[in-house]
């Protein structure tokens, strides 16, 4: 997203709104602020509703000390004036109650970005600042100095958690996939197993570019159509930052839709999306990490036409304690997702065809160790359903297994489903 020509006042403001609407702070929680190039510090104020908030609420702290606007600032402007004054590289800083860092502030520890793919990238190096009154100069101190090591992001004992970065944007990117990873971790402890620790990453490719002669209408129409599911997917808390990637074939000729690596899940369209044809990329961008893999599936797998992986939190807790997920839950859940392979993330990482070789028209859902779950359909939307359908699966089995013992659908009772209505088989 490009920001340079908006406000300080209008950003916070969208910020703001995005983490009340996603249940990442309440109506009283939260500050968030950025330092402009004058060394005025604009901060969401105190004591007004967060869920109603207005540009002309933002305040205005000038260098001196001085505070401009119709309310007073944020009780914890202390804190925040700390980190700009030892971090001259920081320019924006965010402060939320979600209540999974929360789980971890009152828990004494901090989650493990290094679980998933990207994640540890994201948050940068993390800490744990040790509890202080709330809007202290004390607490203002502690946090402050956790970012003076070079910490990016940190954990306060009993309260929350604060990032810092050079933008707003790259702020709360650092909130949102800490606050994944930890949603990913509590799950997990349903299983009441340790967590495996991620094996390796994708190798970085690169391709030769191409200039397209001409763009279709179906080529038009499949970029809107991925942008849009890429949108359904960030506003169901599907996907997060450097979490995912969506692809659909434009035809058979090796030629396909991809998003490109680190991609925005908040904003992206479809410009952004990028096209390979025959090994290149469309001039101009860099296409994700999981493109030999993509390009594989479609070569290999002709009644796949769309793919998507992303790393939802209830199935990731599936991933990250290697648990198979049992898909035999409810009818819905057996026809959308058949019985799920899964794969370690060393496979995943080293053989391109470690998908393809566990991928079938009876098997159209896989579960990759640590790095997420991997959909695919004829169309977008029906890998957009799968993935779907296997997060409202795992949340639902993590959700029984507090009440007691499962009891899945019966073999005979699958027969008869795989019969009523007509699946295919492995």
């Amino acid at each position: 997203m490009a920001l340079q020509y908006t406000h300080p006042r209008n950003i916070l403001v969208q910020t703001l709104k995005t983490l009340y609407d996603y249940g990442m702070t309440t109506t009283s929680g939260g500050n968030l602020s950025i330092k402009d190039e004058d060394g005025n510090i604009w901060i969401t104020p105190g004591g007004i509703d967060k869920g109603s908030l207005r540009p002309e609420d933002i305040v205005r702290v000038a260098p001196d000390g001085t505070v401009h606007g119709l309310h007073k600032p944020s009780s914890e402007l202390p804190f925040h004036k700390s980190v700009y004054q030892l971090r001259d590289d920081v320019k924006a800083v965010l402060h939320a109650h979600s209540p999974a860092l929360v789980a971890f502030s009152l828990t004494r520890r901090m989650p493990d970005p290094t679980l998933i793919p990207s994640a540890a990238r994201i948050c940068g190096k993390v800490a744990f600042a040790k509890y202080e009154i709330p809007g202290s100069e004390a607490l203002g101190n502690i946090i402050a100095q956790e970012f003076a090591k070079g910490n990016d992001s940190v954990i306060m004992e009993n309260h929350g958690a604060v990032m810092a970065g050079k933008t707003i944007t790259e702020a709360f990117a650092r909130f949102e996939a800490l606050d994944y990873v930890a949603r990913i971790q509590i799950n997990a402890a349903s299983f009441g197993g340790s967590i495996q620790p991620l094996e390796g990453k994708l190798p970085k490719c690169s391709y030769p570019e191409f200039i397209p002669d001409v763009v279709s209408a179906a080529e038009c129409e499949l970029r809107d159509e991925l942008a849009n599911f890429r949108a359904r997917a960030y506003h169901q808390r599907l996907l997060f930052s450097g979490s995912a990637f969506l692809s659909a074939r434009l035809s058979d000729k090796d030629d396909f839709l991809i998003t490109p690596s680190n991609f925005d899940p908040m904003y992206l369209d479809a410009p952004g999306i990028v096209r390979m044809r025959m090994g290149m990329r469309e001039a101009g961008k860099t296409p994700s990490t999981a493109t030999p893999i993509c390009r594989n599936i479609f070569n290999k797998c002709p009644w796949v036409n769309s793919i998507l992986m992303m790393r939802p939190p209830y199935i990731m807790a599936f991933a990250v304690t290697n648990n198979k997920i049992d898909s035999r839950t409810i009818p819905e859940s057996y026809i959308m997702m058949r019985d799920v392979p899964i794969l370690s993330s060393k496979e995943y990482f080293s053989d391109p065809d470690a998908v393809v070789k566990v991928l079938s028209p009876a098997n159209p859902v896989v579960l990759i160790e640590n790095c997420g779950v991997l959909t695919t359909g004829k169309t977008i939307l029906e890998a957009f359903d799968r993935l779907e359908v296997s997060e409202f699966t795992a949340k639902c089995i993590i959700m029984a297994s507090r009440l007691g013992e499962l009891s899945p659908i019966n073999d005979q009772q699958v027969s008869d489903i795989i019969e009523a209505f007509k699946l295919p088989i492995a």
